[in-house]
């Protein structure tokens, strides 16, 4: 009987360690890459330093002064508005794009590779081009493409209230190609008798989409949606290249304050602290959203 035990267990451990280290070489990236970085941060943010030296421990001072900063809520706004817009924007742009391109008879493929070409320019490229497009005055790109209709120019970039909205527009145009390829392959792997039974039925395109199309998707969306949501709260090259944060603030966010106290006033402790505020941030919306999720499916 012990030695059924024992080769049972032998067994069980040899097929245990197999799946280690098939995962070790993930495991060993995913800790240098993430987890150490972040305790790294952690500990950062509790010491005073002289460049990136630990002098003394201060506690959570550094955590007191980035709250006290002036820029720390508008970049914590701001980022909450982008978020904001790019569900608004960015999420849903995918599905439609996806679902049309699905439902079209011909010219699939040249579709595809049209959505996705915004996704193979450089990110720091399309900040730039964007600027350019959105540029105020006469020599803006689109106030030029206005002027042929008769229409003035327009600030765009530099008014407070169209600035976020119009960052989010230039991100959905570079990354929309890459959601929507992801949709469309959830498409794909629908029953083709689903849509044939509601055809049959007499049911629309509109009565496909809602009942069909969209419930089959349903787990997709949601995946992708919390991964957008992380994705767009650490916002930072768009911002600092189109508007550089501004006018006065109205576009900086929370990873540019970051970006600020590491390179342009090198107080590494603070930039430390504004990232683990951030991960707080991020885990807590993630709870939060599963916790949801999972209510709404029981």
């Amino acid at each position: 009987m012990q030695s059924h035990k024992n080769k049972a267990f032998s067994a069980t451990l040899s097929k245990n360690i197999s799946g280690w280290l098939i995962m070790a070489p993930s495991i060993v990236l995913f800790a240098f890459f993430l987890w150490e970085p972040l305790v790294e941060s952690l500990r950062l943010s509790l010491y005073q330093t002289q460049g990136m030296r630990l002098i003394k421990f201060i506690g959570f001072k550094n955590f007191r002064d980035v709250f006290d900063h002036a820029d720390f809520w508008p970049a914590l706004r701001n980022t909450f508005s982008y978020t904001f817009w790019s569900l608004i924007i960015g999420f849903l742009a995918p599905i439609l794009l996806a679902i049309f391109i699905n439902e079209i008879r011909r010219g699939k493929s040249l579709f595809k590779i049209a959505v996705y070409i915004p996704n193979i320019v450089p990110g720091l490229a399309m900040a730039l081009m964007w600027r350019y497009i959105f540029r105020p005055g006469e020599t803006g790109i689109l106030n030029i493409l206005l002027g042929y209709a008769g229409v003035g120019p327009q600030q765009w970039l530099t008014n407070a209230s169209w600035t976020i909205p119009l960052i989010v527009v230039a991100l959905t145009w570079k990354g929309a190609g890459a959601t929507t390829l992801l949709y469309i392959a959830g498409l794909q792997g629908i029953d083709p008798d689903l849509y044939e039974a509601a055809i049959i039925e007499g049911a629309g395109i509109m009565k496909r989409i809602r009942y069909i199309t969209l419930p089959c998707i349903y787990n997709l969306a949601r995946t992708l949606l919390i991964l957008q949501v992380l994705a767009v709260f650490q916002i930072l090259y768009e911002p600092l290249v189109m508007t550089n944060g501004g006018p006065n603030n109205a576009s900086i966010s929370i990873m540019q304050l970051v970006f600020k106290f590491a390179f342009e006033r090198f107080d590494y402790p603070k930039a430390a602290a504004v990232s683990v505020i951030i991960s707080i941030i991020l885990i807590t919306l993630t709870a939060l959203y599963f916790k949801i999720s999972k209510r709404n499916e029981s």
